[in-house]
């Protein structure tokens, strides 16, 4: 079997007894993972504010708080945080109850390294697939691009930011002049290709980790910018033009607006629409 990659895994380890902590420090250092410890629930806590961990292997049996309640309390807050039970008492804790109360395995004392090695697998592999299935779930299959369901829930948060933070958004629609005739005239998969490139040159264009680039609808994209006025706006939307005139299939029409505070949402996007409207001379069909 693959060894799994744990160099990027963080664990917290929570016992009152210090020298269990301090033995499953050196065996889950071995195995390459990050470590902290704790000999208490409250320390625990702490600690999880003050630094990430992926994982946190929990003591059932602990004064002051219990693993239970350690348990429901880092599941509440740290949804992320993957947690494993553990106890030599085992007459006193039903495998049902730990994870009912938010974990996501339990293990009995003395612990068996292959065993837990075998639970950080299982974990590690389902923590990746909910990952993929969530990133699936947004993505626009065809273009690589985000779709319009997540554009909506992306553009709600960074308005929301903009006022908070009284800082630039703007937002650029586009629309591929002429694309149905391009699809009646070459074809579907001429048309998905035309697409394609599309998602791609847009990609290619944006900032990285900054913008984020939406497939609308049909043959229709959005871009946020955040941190963006106008000026930057059309420099992207330039960046875009000259991709596509580059790639000579097809030209494409930009409307750009900057976000201000007595817009909503749906003006927002209206107002983008506008200008695209505009830029394409006054005239758009269905199909672009």
């Amino acid at each position: 079997m693959k060894e799994t990659d744990y160099s990027h895994e963080s664990i917290l380890i929570v016992d009152d007894d210090p020298t269990v902590t301090r033995v499953l420090e050196d065996l889950l250092s071995a195995l390459k993972f990050k470590t902290g410890t704790a000999t208490s629930g409250p320390q625990a806590l702490e600690k999880l504010k003050q630094k990430k961990f992926t994982f946190i292997l929990v003591d059932m049996k602990m004064p002051d708080m219990d693993g239970f309640e350690l348990i429901h309390r880092t599941s509440q807050d740290h949804q992320e945080l993957s947690i494993i039970g553990m106890t030599g008492y085992t007459d006193e804790y039903r495998y049902v109850d730990i994870i009912n109360a938010g974990a996501s395995d339990f293990i009995k004392k003395p612990i068996d390294l292959e065993e837990l090695n075998a639970k950080f697998r299982r974990i590690i592999n389902e923590r990746n697939l909910r990952k993929e299935l969530s990133r699936l779930s947004i993505t626009d299959s065809l273009t690589g691009l985000f779709n319009q369901r997540h554009f909506y829930k992306r553009l709600k948060e960074e308005v929301v930011r903009s006022r908070r933070q009284k800082s630039a958004l703007s937002l650029i629609l586009l629309d591929l002049d002429n694309f149905k005739t391009f699809n009646d005239t070459h074809g579907h998969l001429a048309g998905d290709q035309a697409l394609r490139n599309a998602g791609r040159m847009i990609q290619k264009s944006i900032r990285l980790g900054v913008d984020s680039g939406y497939r609308y609808g049909g043959d229709e994209f959005a871009i946020i910018l955040i941190d963006a006025d106008l000026t930057i706006a059309q420099e992207i939307g330039k960046r875009i033009q000259d991709s596509f005139k580059n790639d000579g299939t097809l030209t494409a029409s930009m409307g750009f607006v900057r976000y201000s505070e007595d817009m909503s949402i749906k003006d927002f996007v209206a107002q983008a629409d506008k200008e695209l409207y505009k830029a394409k001379g006054g005239f758009r069909n269905s199909a672009g």
